[in-house]
């Protein structure tokens, strides 16, 4: 089949949206922040991803209000800071997570909320999730408006440089490799879904095409 989303989001035989169940998996962006005053904030936001790998660049999409209106917290406090950390989901820390993409008032601190331990960065203000499998520091690159969604809500997309990068020593192989199976990476799905990374396949690249970028070609003089 085919469908216009300017023309329906659902369009039958759908019963829910499918847009976020067909671009999967999306890794989950857990953010921490502080707010001008020093209060901390952890969301999770399904739209996430890395841009870019020199400079790193990671960016996502805190899109919609706030439960009680205006801008969610994340948003507000990068854009006051110009400071936030990227935390990496596991699987065993899925409730966790899943805590803290409730509804929380203004100033709450969703750490304390879901138990979790907080723990001091490098470069940046706010915390990082202790026990997360790596955690990125990042200083604000740009925010950008999007269009509004056709209720109305802002849909809004933050870029980050990466200045600092923690990893759990236990997720390092001795081949200086990390180890996708120990962390189990969590992913979001459409839905209420989810997926894990337990296992993976690997692909030689064609001839020319390695892994490390090919230094400029000199021209000769």
């Amino acid at each position: 089949m085919y469908f216009d989303p300017a023309e329906s989001l659902k369009p039958p035989p759908f019963s829910y949206r499918p847009f976020k169940s067909l671009v999967v998996p999306r890794p989950i962006g857990w953010i921490s922040t502080i707010n001008k005053d020093g209060a901390p904030n952890l969301a999770p936001f399904s739209f996430f991803n890395a841009i870019a790998e020199d400079p790193p660049m990671l960016c996502f999409s805190p899109n919609g209000y706030h439960q009680s209106g205006g801008r969610k917290d994340t948003l507000q406090n990068i854009t006051e800071t110009k400071e936030f950390v990227f935390n990496l989901v596991g699987f065993d820390m899925a409730d966790q997570m899943n805590v803290t993409s409730g509804p929380a008032a203004h100033g709450e601190d969703e750490m304390v909320l879901a138990g979790l331990a907080a723990a001091p960065c490098e470069k940046v203000k706010p915390p990082r999730v202790r026990d997360a499998a790596s955690s990125f520091e990042c200083v604000l690159h740009q925010i950008i408006d999007l269009p509004e969604s056709r209720t109305g809500e802002p849909n809004t997309l933050v870029i980050g440089r990466v200045v600092g990068i923690h990893v759990r020593d236990d997720v390092i192989t001795g081949e200086g490799r990390i180890d996708v199976r120990k962390i189990k990476p969590l992913a979001r799905l459409g839905y209420m879904d989810y997926a894990v990374v337990e296992d993976f396949f690997t692909l030689d690249r064609p001839p020319g095409g390695g892994m490390e970028p090919v230094p400029p070609v000199k021209a000769a003089k």
